[in-house]
């Protein structure tokens, strides 16, 4: 331990005494990539909790795009256990990207913690209300719950996407996990995510859903 702390010293005294170069301009991929860009924004369903890095439905739905020829960059914005509210707190940044679609998947942390479905649609309202002004296509992505939150909950949470989507004109894919959710080989033990095979279904649901949005 000694001696290398010994020969680290001596390396940095070295470095030291040379003379000191311009740091290189470091160009990010959002730099240099000049296509449109889709933000997956949501929560774990979209950040991809469970599987391996590059196994999330965003890293599927890109290759989709590339094989139809759809000139577009994925950006995933997904974060695990994230609210609807959360979503609003995150918004700015998502506009900052100026995207050219948002895929909009929040909700399900909300049901799932039981928050009113009042305050739900509330937030949903408000974030598909300003991606649209800022003239961001928007695919809302509908979800719903286990059956033991109760039928009425679950009937209110349910009405929220297809209800907004309405009001704002927007694309609606009704249900995220379509041919997933009831499949236990494409969903995890937890079933609630879906596996790697389950995310490459949800990228084609999506996929889908986003095409009449699409222009090459």
């Amino acid at each position: 331990m000694l001696l290398t702390a010994a020969s680290c010293k001596k390396e940095v005294a070295n470095e030291d005494q040379r003379p000191l170069a311009p740091a290189p301009k470091l160009q990010t991929q959002m730099d240099t990539d000049d296509r449109p860009v889709i933000v997956a924004f949501g929560d774990s369903l979209t950040a991809g909790f469970g599987v391996e890095p590059g196994l999330s439905y965003p890293d599927f739905l890109q290759k989709e795009l590339d094989a139809a020829g759809y000139r577009y960059r994925v950006q995933n914005e997904g974060i695990s256990g994230d609210t609807s509210s959360g979503g609003v707190a995150r918004m700015e940044s998502v506009l900052r990207m100026k995207p050219a679609i948002v895929i909009l998947e929040l909700g399900a942390n909300d049901g799932l913690r039981g928050i009113p479905v009042e305050k739900t649609r509330e937030n949903l309202d408000l974030l598909t209300g300003e991606f649209v002004k800022a003239g961001i296509k928007v695919l809302l992505a509908g979800i719903t719950l286990p059956r033991n939150y109760g039928p009425d909950y679950i009937r209110e949470f349910d009405r929220i996407f297809p209800d907004l989507a309405k009001k704002h004109k927007v694309a609606l894919l009704p249900f995220l996990l379509d041919q997933v959710a009831l499949n236990p080989r494409l969903m995890q033990p937890d079933a609630l995510h879906p596996n790697a095979e389950g995310n490459r279904q949800v990228a084609r649901n999506v996929f889908a859903a986003l095409r009449p949005l699409l222009s090459k």
